[in-house]
């Protein structure tokens, strides 16, 4: 395992197995470690790092509210990885729905626009995913 970055994000999820499964076959992580004992595990993916747990598993849980479908409401993640055409096709063979299909996004950056060739994705509970592919970055129209 690499050293883990700053900021870890940690998911409840319903089913640890079915998660499991979309992190690792449609986004392309692997497991570092896991406590099956507490439902937990840890992901790892070229410097990306995430932390799911079961929400109904042993142990302390950090909870504000009734974790109620989505979970994740109003956060999208998103991933950069190097080939997003690979990854819309797991998401498809896999029956997952993609929410967007692929597009090109150009985001504003000061006098520059970055890039984006993208999608979203939903994991079984509901966390939105945003994965993916630099595109580059050009000129603004106003520069």
């Amino acid at each position: 395992m690499t050293a883990a970055p700053r900021l870890v994000p940690e998911l409840d999820v319903t089913s640890l197995s079915s998660s499991l499964r979309f992190y690792e076959k449609v986004l392309g992580f692997a497991v570092a470690y896991a406590r099956p004992d507490e439902g937990f595990a840890y992901l790892e993916r070229e410097g990306a790092h995430l932390m799911i747990e079961r929400a109904a598993g042993p142990g302390r849980r950090f909870r504000t509210a009734a974790l109620d479908r989505p979970h994740g409401r109003g956060v999208n993640l998103q991933l950069e990885v190097a080939d997003i055409a690979t990854v819309r096709d797991q998401v498809t063979s896999l029956g997952y729905e993609l929410l967007v299909d692929l597009e090109d996004r150009w985001y504003r950056i000061g006098p520059l626009e970055s890039g984006q060739r993208q999608l979203v994705v939903s994991d079984p509970d509901g966390y939105l995913w945003r994965p993916f592919q630099h595109l580059g970055q050009r000129p603004t129209a106003n520069s």
